[in-house]
């Protein structure tokens, strides 16, 4: 019980430790001209972002879920339309591919009707 307990500690430092040192390295600019570290960091930009609209929408669908799992038909129905938005926008700006968004949609509009 206490080596599996231990195991599962070692296992999440070292994987706390790799994720330390991806944030380390990601921090290292490589390029060699200006024009490329112009770039990169221009893309580390866009990274955190993409990763900030990305999780906008993660949370509007988790509260679309949330009401669905209490059985809460009129929350859920008005909480799918902002979730629908932040879709269609994140699409429009490249976040998520259409038919990933359009197969959320479709699941979660078959789930609240469902309700």
């Amino acid at each position: 019980m206490f080596d599996k307990a231990l195991a599962n500690m070692n296992n999440f430092a070292s994987s706390f430790l790799i994720y330390l040192f991806a944030l380390y390295l990601r921090s290292q600019i490589v390029a060699n001209s200006a024009g490329s570290r112009k770039r990169a960091r221009q893309a580390e930009t866009r990274r955190k972002h993409n990763a900030s609209l990305r999780s906008m929408v993660r949370t509007y669908l988790k509260k679309v879920i949330a009401a669905i799992e209490a059985g809460d038909k009129e929350a859920a129905q008005a909480v799918y339309p902002n979730a629908v938005s932040a879709l269609d926008s994140a699409v429009s700006k490249g976040i998520f591919h259409k038919n990933k968004a359009s197969r959320h949609k479709s699941r979660l509009n078959a789930q609240i009707k469902a309700l």
